[in-house]
This record gives C-alpha cells, sequence and structure tokens, in this order.
C-alpha cells in the first residue's frame, strides 16, 4: 500500500529553520508531483510548495524566498527546507503526492513557531 512519512517537524523560534521529509513508498516516486501543504487551526489546508516529476517548482507567495522544496528520486523522499520561520507558518505540514487523479497524503507533521 502506498505510505508517505512526514517526519522533522518540531517547535522552533522565529527567525530559525526546519527541514522537513517525506518519505514514499508503495509508488512510482519518480512519476509523481510531490507537494507540500499546511493547516492551521481554523484555516484550509494551503498548498506550500510543490514539484513536479522533472523538478520544476512552485511556492505559495507567503513561503517565496524562505521555504525550498527539492527531491532525491533515488531515496523516494521530497524535502522541505524551511527558513526564516516566523509565527504564522505554524501549522501541521502534510506530505502530498499526486498523479492524474490519483493522489495520497501523509499523516502530516507539525511545526510549530513560537519564541
Amino acid at each position: 500500500q502506498v505510505q508517505l512519512v512526514e517526519s522533522g517537524g518540531g517547535l522552533i523560534q522565529p527567525g530559525g529553520s526546519l527541514r522537513l521529509s517525506c518519505a514514499a513508498s508503495g509508488i512510482t516516486f519518480s512519476i509523481y508531483a510531490m507537494n507540500w501543504y499546511r493547516q492551521a487551526p481554523g484555516k484550509q489546508r494551503e498548498l506550500v510548495a510543490a514539484i513536479t516529476s522533472d523538478g520544476s517548482t512552485n511556492y505559495a507567495n507567503s513561503v517565496k524566498g524562505r521555504f525550498t522544496i527539492s527531491r532525491d528520486n533515488a531515496k523516494n523522499t521530497v524535502n522541505l527546507q524551511m527558513n526564516s520561520l516566523n509565527p504564522e507558518d505554524t501549522a501541521v505540514y502534510y506530505c502530498n503526492a499526486r498523479l492524474g487523479p490519483s493522489f495520497y497524503w501523509g499523516q502530516g507533521t507539525q511545526v510549530t513557531v513560537s519564541s
């Protein structure tokens, strides 16, 4: 079965950095577009960063210049490097794999930015 397992979340002070990772299994990882979403309390889930199968990237305006998405097809992982974190980045971050009408979600990892 398909599994997406996120790791790397935690509590971080404003201005700090975190690196999230998502390990995928059960899919042909290299052909999937991989995405990071987040959902803050009381808010809708939003797309944060996306990377296509050929490595093209896209970011939400709120994280451009601070977050970097990357993928390692040899290890079936997608990463999200998050720098200059601020309290508005506090959310549960979800990994998503998408291929046409098929999409899968991880269980999420909590990121809390607070002093």
